[in-house]
C-alpha cells in the first residue's frame, strides 16, 4: 500500500488504483486495509484528480483511525494529512489548520517521517488562507528552520522559500 500511496502522490493514479484495488480484493475482512489503507490511497489519487471533496468524503472513515499506530503499510497520520491537502484545496483554511495541527500535535507519530515536517508548511498555507498572515510567517519559519539543510533544489522547498518571501513582502508594505 506504500506503493500505491506513492503511486497515487506522484500523479500515476491509474497504478495506484489498480493496486488499492488488488489489496482491497485481497483482503476484504481486513479493518484496516478497507476502513484506512485503501481509503486513503483512493483519496491521494482524488487529490490528483482535483476532486477534494471527494478526497475528504473518503476520509470521513478514517478519522477514528487516525491516531492509530497499528497499520503496517503505513502510519505517520497520512489520512490526516491527505484531508488536510484537501481541504486547502476546497479553500477550507479552518479545516486545513485542524487537519494538520495534528499532525504537529503528535510529533512521535510522523516527525521523522515527510508528512511531519510538511504538515508546518500546509499549516502556514491554511493560515494564510485564513488571512491570519503573522500565524502563517510563524509556520513558514518552523518549516524553513527545520529543513534550513535541506537540498536547495527540492520543489516543494524551493516553493516554501518563494512563498515566504511573498509573504514577507506583503507584510511588509501593509
Amino acid at each position: 500500500m506504500m506503493l500505491a500511496l506513492a503511486l497515487a502522490r506522484s500523479g500515476r493514479t491509474e497504478e495506484a488504483k489498480r493496486l488499492a484495488d488488488e489489496v482491497s480484493q485481497e483482503a476484504p475482512l481486513d479493518t484496516g486495509v478497507q476502513r484506512y489503507l485503501v481509503p486513503t490511497v483512493r483519496a491521494a489519487i482524488k487529490l490528483q484528480q482535483h476532486d477534494p471533496a471527494a478526497a475528504i468524503d473518503l476520509l470521513r472513515g478514517t478519522v477514528q483511525y487516525d491516531l492509530a499506530h497499528t497499520f503496517q503499510s503505513f502510519d505517520y497520520l497520512y489520512p490526516a494529512y491527505i484531508r488536510g491537502l484537501a481541504y486547502l484545496e476546497s479553500g477550507d483554511g479552518r479545516s486545513a489548520a485542524g487537519e494538520f495541527q495534528k499532525l504537529i500535535d503528535n510529533p512521535g507519530m510522523c516527525w521523522e517521517y515527510i508528512t511531519g515536517p510538511l504538515a508546518r508548511l500546509q499549516l502556514g498555507r491554511a493560515e494564510r488562507l485564513m488571512g491570519d498572515n503573522a500565524s502563517a510567517r510563524k509556520s513558514y519559519e518552523e518549516f524553513l528552520r527545520i529543513w534550513k539543510d535541506a537540498d536547495p533544489d527540492i520543489p516543494i522547498y524551493r516553493q516554501a522559500k518563494a512563498e515566504y518571501a511573498r509573504l514577507e513582502k506583503e507584510t511588509r508594505t501593509n
